[in-house]
């Protein structure tokens, strides 16, 4: 019995009241991020071989199915706004295509050859990094990619939530947050989604912090995409130059960004 498939804690959930669901619910949630913790030394093993192969030019390529590919797809999603990278230097893909990120592709995850062949328009090679998200760590589409990546010579990592998985196995540097049994048996979109999301955010933060793309604290690469960031670079170049509010909208209309701004006003 995978821990993941193991039953709840709590019983007869439907006779519950709203507010014993919602607080154990919550309940459950504390336990998240005490594993997440558990599992930092596999994090930082697997950052830090990722991080040298992206300053090579190398790419981070994400595989997974259901929740666990959403996730990926949302955290792939989410560096280009953020970091001011190329939308093509983190990329999620999952199991069934675009229209599984809205739509459930039955029997997607089953087939474990569909993943190495999604990623051949990306022209993968030895610099770049494949990681698995499959909570369940069985997922045929993941364990598939893997493997052929490997033989590819691409960097392997995965995130799942059970131990000794055949994911795991599949990968060189493996991520493994055991949370337990879900509130709700076996709904791993759960606690399991919620430790992959944030394992996720702090495989990408941290290594976009390695490859210079924040200073200090701040988002000084973030794309400037509506009013309330174009607001949050303003107080930047404020507060790191000590200059006027005219004269930071100045700097960064001419600039572009933060980073352009503030290195510009230095010179």
């Amino acid at each position: 019995m995978l821990t993941t498939e193991s039953s709840s804690h709590y019983n007869d959930l439907e006779k519950m009241s709203v507010s014993d669901i919602l607080t154990s619910i919550n309940q459950e949630d504390q336990t998240v991020p005490q594993a997440v913790k558990k599992s930092i030394p596999q994090i930082e093993e697997l950052v830090k071989q990722i991080v040298p192969r992206m300053q090579k030019g190398g790419r981070l390529f994400y595989i997974g199915a259901g929740t666990s590919g959403r996730l990926g797809v949302v955290d792939a999603s989410e560096c280009p706004p953020t970091f001011g990278v190329p939308f093509d230097l983190v990329v999620g893909i999952i199991a069934g295509g675009d229209g599984a990120i809205r739509k459930a592709v039955e029997n997607a995850e089953d087939d474990a050859q569909q993943a190495w062949i999604d990623l051949q328009p990306y022209q993968p090679n030895e610099n770049d990094t494949l990681v698995g998200i499959a909570a369940s760590g069985r997922t045929p589409y993941v364990i598939g990619g893997l493997n052929e990546a490997q033989k590819a010579g691409l960097l392997t990592g995965c995130v799942v939530c059970n131990d000794g998985s055949p994911v795991a196995k599949a990968a060189e540097f493996p991520v493994e947050v055991v949370v337990g049994p879900e509130f709700l048996t076996g709904s791993t979109r759960m606690k399991a989604g919620t430790a992959q999301k944030l394992v996720l955010n702090m495989i990408t933060t941290s290594v976009m912090i390695r490859l210079g793309k924040v200073k200090g604290n701040k988002m000084v690469d973030m794309q400037l995409t509506n009013e309330k960031l174009v607001d949050r670079a303003l107080r930047m170049i404020i507060d790191e130059l000590n200059v006027s509010p005219e004269e930071a909208q100045s700097l960064l209309d001419k600039h572009g960004n933060v980073r352009a701004a503030i290195t510009a006003a230095r010179k």
